[in-house]
């Protein structure tokens, strides 16, 4: 009966362990998919937005630089006006884009939040495997993770009885 006793608690205990470590991987995962799916996306969009800017303000350019060799009659004072209206405007589009893009990367390559959930990821994995269960809580405690385990609030059918 005492045996058996001792291996409801070890398995109880295993169990606890693992529900604890699984939250941790759930916002690991968590908060890996929101870097990859959305930071590193935009960014990539950002990138792309920014490559298009970067073929049009050219096409402007040499567009304007055409005008300005031509002749200097009425309509192509007007021309070189509309031209020169043009440039600016994908002139100041590209340097935007060019700025957020510098700062994207820089925030990815600084990357925190990943940093962050490395870390959490490898001290759970730790304590888990050294079977430190206060650690492990510890660990989730210092990343603000709270866990809702299943069955936390009503107890088995066997445990009941």
């Amino acid at each position: 009966q005492e045996e058996f006793g001792y291996n409801a608690e070890t398995q109880k205990l295993l169990c606890k362990n693992g529900e604890t470590l699984l939250g941790a991987v759930n916002f690991f995962v968590s908060s890996i998919n929101t870097l990859v799916n959305k930071t590193m996306e935009d960014t990539l969009m950002t990138v792309k937005q920014y490559e298009t800017a970067r073929l049009e303000y050219d096409a402007y350019r040499t567009d304007l630089e055409e005008l300005s060799m031509g002749p200097r009659d009425a309509g192509a004072v007007s021309r070189l006006d509309a031209a020169q209206s043009q440039f600016q405007s994908h002139k100041d589009k590209y340097e935007k884009l060019r700025a957020d893009v510098a700062i994207k990367l820089k925030f990815l390559e600084e990357n925190k939040v990943m940093h962050k959930q490395l870390l959490l990821f490898h001290n759970a994995i730790s304590a888990y495997f050294a079977g430190n269960q206060q650690q492990l809580e510890q660990t989730l405690k210092q990343f603000n993770i709270k866990l809702k385990t299943p069955g936390a609030e009503k107890p088995s059918w066997l445990e009941e009885q």
